[in-house]
């Protein structure tokens, strides 16, 4: 029987020498691949108490919203900054060169609720720390956060120590 490793593919020297680029699109380009990432995700969360589940532009929109829909939740968007069209609150946060921002609607999550963000990838976890921190500025709780892939030389969960952090498949490297 395949693992979700299986059916990522490694691409040495991109986008610079040196670095093991983990694609994601070879999972999704495969029903069996990308149903058993839904799947190995699911078991992650199968016993949490949570209200919604929240995925991280673009790619935790993907592997997010199959896991709502599978586990009857709704699902909120973080997005890129100028994106959503109703009212947003907004986080800035430090990219290896520069900053990014990103939004969620005030009202995605109310007070009290209890939150799992999703996103295919954990690096650095800059990221995901920006959208943890909106989800509380909300008034939610982030009860876990859980990444298909994690570059664990990378020491992205270093940021996240706060919070319940899994992935399924974990690459020692960068």
């Amino acid at each position: 029987m395949k693992k979700v490793e299986d059916y990522i593919r490694t691409i040495p020297d991109f986008p610079e020498p040196g670095i093991m680029f983990r694609d994601v699109t070879s999972i999704l380009q495969d029903a069996e691949g990308f149903r058993l990432a839904i799947d190995e995700m699911k078991k992650l969360i199968e016993n949490v108490d949570c209200d919604v589940i929240a995925g991280a532009e673009s790619r935790g929109f993907i592997f997010g919203a199959p896991l709502a829909y599978a586990l009857g939740k709704p699902f909120v968007l973080i997005r890129k900054k100028g994106k959503l069209p109703c009212e947003t609150i907004e986080k800035t946060y430090d990219l290896e060169y520069g900053t990014a921002t990103i939004e969620m609607h005030k009202d995605a999550v109310k007070p009290g609720q209890k939150v799992v963000i999703v996103d295919d990838l954990i690096a650095t976890g800059g990221t995901i720390e920006a959208a943890a921190q909106l989800v509380e500025e909300l008034g939610g709780e982030v009860v876990k956060i859980i990444f298909l892939m994690e570059l664990a030389g990378l020491n992205g969960r270093e940021k996240l120590a706060k919070y319940d952090v899994e992935s399924v498949v974990t690459y020692e490297g960068k």
